[in-house]
């Protein structure tokens, strides 16, 4: 199995940041005790407030697609529907 690092980016709207941050805050502790979790951990812009950025590791592909398909992740996005301007998310290889 190859870990997996996943860097995702979320800008929230300029009056959704308080919102967009308590939701994404409810992810962390039902993810970290997901099988296959290694870390999954949130950041927020000390600049702009309204970008936060989740840096995770995961043991294997399958094991992060597993977490995308889970009921928490469906509930975040209902909830913050039309609150984020905007979302990327890379997924990465630790190469050194």
């Amino acid at each position: 199995m190859t870990k997996l690092t996943i860097i995702a980016n979320i800008v929230a709207n300029s009056d959704k940041i308080e919102l967009v941050k308590a939701e994404l805050l409810k992810l962390i502790e039902v993810t970290r005790a997901e099988e296959g979790c290694i870390n999954y951990d949130l950041h927020q812009d000390n600049e702009n407030p309204a970008h936060f950025t989740f840096y995770e590791n995961w043991a294997s592909r399958e094991l992060w697609q597993t977490h995308m398909g889970n009921t928490h992740l469906a509930e975040y996005m209902a909830a913050t529907e039309g609150a984020v301007a905007s979302f990327t998310l890379n997924e990465m290889t630790h190469i050194a």
